[in-house]
């Protein structure tokens, strides 16, 4: 089983709450944070700006990636621009579409053609991949997200989309695959595996993290010992039923 020091996939820390951040900002195997607005509100956020600036003063170095909410793509733009000014390490996540299921290729060609680091989100399908990939500049470093863990919801396996994706982003070198979402700690060891250049996980994943290449037999006996020790501090018990009467 692989441990931790097997990986070259880099994880990213993916959230919303200040005080986990600047938990995971003391964690050198951090490589990158990602936040967006579902994110943000769970956390209760309700300024954006200021939320940014103070995460951006707790990490100044690796790469932030922060998201646009407008669904026109003209606000989008102005947005993206705003916030590529907020600091050298951030990247801009731009969706793939708006809710009108318009394609954001042009806006994304503008945006990186301005010298704007993005991160393109909530991509689901090879066919966005290449749309992607085709408006993208070969000069700026940029991110595509393909939220795999969701796409494993619908009974699909992620990885030979994953795979491809390596291979269609290959034409544009500064661009990077992420995979977004996942649902168990395996989803790094296939993430890593396939070649994937990035991986968000959430603080409570990221805890997980030491269960990596555990032996499996410890693991059962601790499994066993917790079912013991919860049923005795339950005080459940079993009485035997009275003896038929001869």
């Amino acid at each position: 089983m692989p441990v931790a020091s097997d990986l070259t996939i880099k994880i990213f820390a993916d959230g919303a709450d200040l005080a986990g951040i600047k938990i995971m900002a003391e964690k050198p195997w951090v490589k990158g944070f990602t936040t967006n607005p579902t994110l943000m509100r769970k956390a209760g956020i309700v300024d954006y700006k200021p939320f940014a600036l103070e995460v951006l003063a707790v990490e100044q170095e690796r790469p932030i990636s922060f998201e646009v909410f407008a669904d026109d793509f003209a606000e989008m733009e102005q947005q993206a621009l705003e916030i590529a000014s907020w600091g050298k390490n951030v990247y801009v996540k731009i969706p793939v579409t708006n809710t009108r299921q318009e394609f954001a290729g042009p806006l994304i060609r503008r945006l990186t053609n301005a010298g704007v680091m993005l991160n393109v989100t909530a991509v689901f399908t090879l066919e966005q991949v290449r749309g992607i990939t085709e408006n993208l500049s070969a000069d700026v470093p940029a991110i595509v997200s393909i939220f795999a863990g969701r796409i494993a919801d619908t009974g699909l396996d992620p990885v030979p989309l994953m795979a491809e994706s390596l291979q269609i982003i290959a034409s544009k070198p500064k661009t990077e695959l992420l995979w977004a979402s996942p649902r168990e700690l395996l989803n790094l060891v296939q993430a890593d595996a396939c070649g994937c250049h990035i991986i968000t996980m959430t603080n409570d994943m990221l805890s997980k993290l030491p269960l990596l290449g555990k032996d499996l037999g410890q693991y059962s006996l601790e499994t066993v010992e917790m079912f013991y020790r919860d049923a005795s501090a339950a005080g459940y018990r079993i009485e035997r039923a009275a003896a038929a009467a001869a």
